[in-house]
């Protein structure tokens, strides 16, 4: 039976599993710009869409919130926190077309996904098969709404 040794948690864990969290959550903000502000043709199926996205990544962070702390690691948290953790791009505020919500969220998951990439790779190195598995379902997550979106943007 593996269990991670909380008293050894790598810096290299912790660090990754943070910039993760500060990334999902920063995502989490920007689906639910976009949800509130798209407009046009799409808007129902989209509308939809983006709140479907913000509410799993609701579920994600705080999953990966509590992980560092299970690891034994105190979780970042505020706004500015998370924005000076996050590279996730912004999606366009305001009036914007619907595409260019679906672009910017595109980048959003795009960065994410790089972000749980980075730590499944630390937990692994470091034998931290639990927190590689929760890595590893959210990659499939963050794959399965890149291809979704992108296949929306294609022939617009």
């Amino acid at each position: 039976m593996s269990t991670t040794n909380t008293t050894q948690t790598s810096e290299a864990v912790s660090t990754a599993l943070s910039t993760f969290l500060a990334d999902s959550y920063s995502l989490m903000a920007q689906a639910h710009l976009a949800h509130w502000n798209v407009e046009g043709p799409f808007f129902f199926e989209l509308h939809a869409n983006f709140q479907k996205q913000y509410e799993d990544l609701f579920e994600a962070v705080d999953e990966l919130a509590e992980r560092l702390r299970a690891l034994d690691v105190y979780a970042p948290g505020g706004l500015k926190t998370f924005a000076r953790l996050s590279t996730v791009p912004e999606v366009p505020a305001g009036k914007a077309l619907a595409k260019d919500f679906v672009a910017g969220l595109i980048e959003g998951h795009e960065t994410t996904l790089a972000s749980a990439l980075a730590a499944r790779d630390a937990a692994g190195n470091s034998g931290d098969l639990e927190t590689q598995d929760i890595c590893v379902k959210r990659i499939q997550t963050h794959e399965k709404t890149l291809w979704m979106l992108r296949s929306f943007l294609k022939n617009l």
